[in-house]
C-alpha cells in the first residue's frame, strides 16, 4: 500500500515542477487579463457600451475561471503557486489598458493585446507540457481554446 504522505519520486518530482513552470505563467497572465478587463468594463463608454460592457464581464469571468483551474491544477500537484497581486504586476505579459474613460473602440483593442498576450503564454505551456503532462496541456489546450472565443467576439466589435 502506497503512503499517501510520502513525497513523489524523482520522476514525479520533475513532471510536476515542469507542470508549474508552464502553468504559473498562465494563472499570472490569466489574473491580469481578468483585472485589466474588469478595469474596462468600468470605464467603457460609446455607441457600442451595453454589447462591450457585457462582453468584458463575460471575459473576466472565464479568465478568473480559467487561472483557478489552472492554479488548482498545479496546488493539486502538490506545488504552491504564488498569484499574490505583487507577483502578477511583476510577471505578467499582459499590457494595462488605458486609464479613465475610454471608447469602447480604443478599450477593445487594449483588451485584445492582452488576451493575444496571453495566448502567447498558452500556447507556449501547450508545447511545454506536451511530453510532461497530457493532462495539464489537455486543460491549457481548452483555456485557449475558449479565451480564443472570447477574442472573436471582442475583436468583431470593431473589425471591419
Amino acid at each position: 500500500m502506497t503512503d499517501i504522505a510520502s513525497s513523489p519520486d524523482a520522476t514525479d518530482t520533475d513532471m510536476v515542477s515542469g507542470v508549474a513552470q508552464y502553468l504559473a505563467p498562465v494563472v499570472i497572465d490569466l489574473n491580469a487579463l481578468a483585472l485589466e478587463g474588469k478595469q474596462a468594463h468600468w470605464h467603457v463608454r460609446g455607441p457600442n457600451f451595453i454589447g462591450v460592457h457585457e462582453l468584458l464581464d463575460t471575459l473576466v469571468e472565464h479568465a478568473r475561471d480559467y487561472g483557478d483551474t489552472a492554479a488548482e491544477r498545479i496546488v493539486a500537484l502538490g506545488l504552491p503557486l504564488d498569484a499574490r497581486t505583487a507577483t502578477i504586476a511583476k510577471k505578467t505579459t499582459v499590457p494595462a489598458v488605458r486609464a479613465g474613460f475610454q471608447q469602447s473602440d480604443d478599450f477593445i483593442a487594449d483588451v485584445v493585446a492582452g488576451i493575444d498576450a496571453a495566448l502567447v503564454t498558452l500556447r507556449a505551456a501547450i508545447d511545454g507540457l506536451e511530453e510532461i503532462d497530457p493532462v495539464s496541456q489537455d486543460l491549457v489546450i481548452a483555456i485557449t481554446a475558449d479565451l480564443e472565443k472570447d477574442r472573436w467576439f471582442l475583436f468583431s466589435h470593431v473589425a471591419k
